[in-house]
């Protein structure tokens, strides 16, 4: 007959208690992040079709990069987290898949996005907005070339150990990430959209509030991979 420890049984249901309060303020975050995703993207969206058909090549750069950075990067970050709602049914390798996919095409329109750009004016990376944009265009970039040798970490690992490619990886992508951001802000701090998202002048505190949401979905995109980002680091100088 097996005797019940009182004790034993609630250490437990403690650990049970933490790591479930743990899952729900994880999945908590996540969905905070896909709604101000939805807010962010949205907005930039109706502000580049304020003028309706055909876009001029500021507004579809605006369409581009905003898809490009804030949504489809940002969907395939959040893709291989474990408490993801759209990925968490999925197996490791079809979450692997989601987040090749999402991160090409998300490179591939922001890449474009600022290109086009570019190509629009006489002089080019003057200003906040556009140097940090080269930031994050140079290191998306650097980020896709570097992804393949991350996808293909398991057939190389006799050439290049797997934490050598999969860390570069994770850094860049955060640094490409995070450098959109700063760009989005400084485009959101241009009178012509402040102006849009006030009839009445300043203070502008609807564009200052889509900053602070862009800020903070960022905030909660980017912890899971500097956390795995970290432990690689600790593991390979061990």
């Amino acid at each position: 007959m097996v005797v019940a420890d009182p004790e034993n049984g609630s250490k437990f249901e403690n650990v049970e208690t933490e790591n479930y309060a743990l899952k729900i303020f994880q999945s908590t975050l996540n969905l905070l992040a896909h709604i101000l995703i939805g807010i962010v993207v949205g907005i930039s969206i109706m502000f580049a079709f304020r003028n309706g058909l055909p876009l001029n090549m500021t507004n579809l750069h605006i369409v581009l990069c905003v898809i490009g950075y804030q949504l489809l990067m940002a969907e395939g970050i959040l893709s291989l987290c474990a408490h993801n709602s759209w990925t968490a049914g999925l197996r490791v390798v079809d979450r692997r898949r989601a987040h090749t996919i999402l991160l090409i095409m998300g490179s591939v329109l922001a890449i474009v996005g600022s290109l086009i750009k570019s190509a629009d004016k006489n002089v080019n990376f003057n200003t906040l907005h556009g140097k940090f944009a080269l930031v994050a265009m140079v290191f998306t970039t650097v980020c896709l070339v570097n992804g393949l040798t991350s996808l293909y970490a398991y057939e190389l690992r006799k050439c290049i150990p797997g934490s050598f490619s999969k860390i570069p990886h994770i850094v860049f992508g955060v640094v490409a990430f995070v450098t959109s951001l700063i760009s989005l802000c400084y485009g959101f701090d241009y009178n012509f959209f402040k102006s849009w998202t006030s009839n009445v002048g300043p203070p502008f505190g609807f564009a200052y509030a889509i900053m602070g949401m862009a800020a903070a979905f960022t905030f909660i995109i980017i912890v899971n991979p500097m956390i795995t980002a970290f432990n690689k680091t600790v593991r390979v100088f061990k």
